[in-house]
């Protein structure tokens, strides 16, 4: 059987005035993805399936980041805010192409899931005109309710136009719906104005597919899934109900989190086996944990790279660029940012690694910074195979740190270092007899109150 071909309508409206931003509200993330991108990857997109997203005028840096997420999509623009239906509208060359299935979406529902979508297509394959996604809300005050002849829909009522029974029902409107693609043009071209200010509105087409003697349906899922985001308080309920799903994905996947409630995940982290997480700790986006690894207490990991059996913090932060090799020991207070730490690396505390690259079994000890910037451009530091820096040095990039090689703890190293060589940079120090208590004595005499 030739498989259904889909086209994806995202409603990605850049608006978001009670978010009190600046930032487009579809922008605003959620463990580590914009709402939109969530949304976006939920979406079809096998090889028959199109992406429209359908954003306002002047909304660039939305439009940006759809470009960046799906370099299929197209961008379709709403010059004018006339409703939900005129927003579909606006992508009419789109829906010409003739796709099976029509999903309508909106890009600030984040909690949506692929299998939601195919579920609404499946409905249409078993010859429903159109499938509306539908919940059981806790509170239903203010929703639009799902009114059901049976097991089909007859209309989709507003809240402020519910009778007292109608109030009553708890099958509410998710906005979210699927139409056969055959007939979606049609169905949403006889959408009528809804009022006086010359709206159109998509809750409007159970009425016009009854009209035409069709069929529609509502498939139900959780409250959760379509909560849409029109507040910061709803973004971080969102938050909230994301990490806990990326929590419990993680522990089904075998990773170890001691306290999970304690754990923040992004969207995309991927773990090996027997990873083990401590409490609070972060993990930002863009971040591979291998097979054994353990991330302690209080660490903050964002776009590093974790090789087998490594063991990162307490109190560590990986910046972007980092990657440990297998094995390698980021201990307490240590700080990382563009540096590649190959196998056995152990750099235990107190220390800065920045811009470099440390060979293999090195040991970089307390309190050493590689000093990357020197006001005007980032340098490299470059430290061979089992080399051995001491604690409390300075190492002035760009500079290099031969294989072997050791460096004498308080040394600032601004010349190359050789392989195997021994580097020392320090004052000679000098031992002055009785002076520290010549010292104390002066101290004294200026505490005296003078007469």
């Amino acid at each position: 059987m030739t498989a259904r071909s889909s086209l994806t309508i995202v409603l990605a409206a850049g608006e978001g005035t009670r978010m009190r931003s600046k930032l487009p509200k579809v922008l605003h993330p959620v463990a580590g993805q914009s709402l939109l991108a969530h949304v976006l990857a939920a979406s079809p997109k096998g090889k028959n399936d199109a992406l429209a997203v359908v954003i306002g005028p002047d909304h660039t840096a939305v439009a940006d980041e759809i470009k960046r997420l799906r370099t299929d999509a197209r961008i379709f623009i709403q010059r004018e805010r006339l409703g939900t239906a005129h927003a579909v509208l606006a992508a009419r060359d789109a829906i010409v192409s003739g796709a099976d299935d029509l999903l309508v979406v909106f890009g600030d529902t984040p909690l949506i899931s692929a299998a939601t979508f195919e579920r609404l297509r499946a409905a249409l394959k078993d010859g429903a005109a159109l499938a509306v996604l539908g919940f059981r809300a806790e509170d239903p005050t203010g929703y639009g309710r799902l009114l059901l002849e049976g097991d089909r829909l007859i209309a989709i009522r507003e809240h402020a136009d519910c009778s007292e029974a109608e109030r009553g029902i708890d099958l509410c409107n998710a906005g979210v719906m699927a139409f056969d693609g055959r007939k979606a043009l049609e169905i949403i071209e006889k959408i009528g104005c809804a009022n006086s200010k010359g709206e159109y509105y998509l809750v409007d087409a159970v009425a016009v597919v009854r009209e035409l003697g069709w069929e529609a349906v509502v498939i139900e899922t959780s409250e959760d899934e379509v909560r849409g985001i029109n507040t910061k308080a709803q973004l971080a309920e969102a938050e909230s109900v994301m990490q806990a799903r990326l929590r419990k994905q993680a522990m089904e996947a075998g990773v170890t989190l001691i306290a999970p409630e304690t754990v923040f995940l992004a969207a995309d982290t991927t773990f090996g086996s027997d990873v083990i997480i401590e409490p609070f700790v972060v993990i930002g986006p863009g971040v591979s944990i291998s097979d054994g690894a353990v991330i302690h207490s209080f660490s903050h990991l964002v776009q590093a790279r974790i090789g087998k059996n490594a063991s990162v913090g307490p109190y560590a932060r990986l910046r972007p660029g980092t990657s440990l090799g297998d094995g390698a020991r980021i201990g307490n207070f240590v700080e990382t940012k563009a540096a590649t730490l190959d196998a056995g690396v152990k750099v235990n505390h107190l220390s800065y690694i920045g811009d470099a690259h440390i060979g293999a079994n090195a040991n970089i000890g307390a309190g050493t910074i590689t000093c990357n910037y020197d006001g005007f451009a980032k340098h490299r530091t470059e430290i061979g195979e089992g080399a051995f820096v001491g604690t409390n040095s300075s190492l002035v990039a760009p500079v290099k740190i031969g294989a072997g090689a050791y460096v004498g703890s308080g040394s600032v190293i601004t010349k190359d270092v050789p392989a195997d060589a021994l580097a020392v940079e320090r004052s000679p120090q000098t031992n002055r007899e009785g002076g520290a208590k010549r010292i104390r004595e002066m101290k004294m005499r200026d505490k005296t109150p003078k007469a």
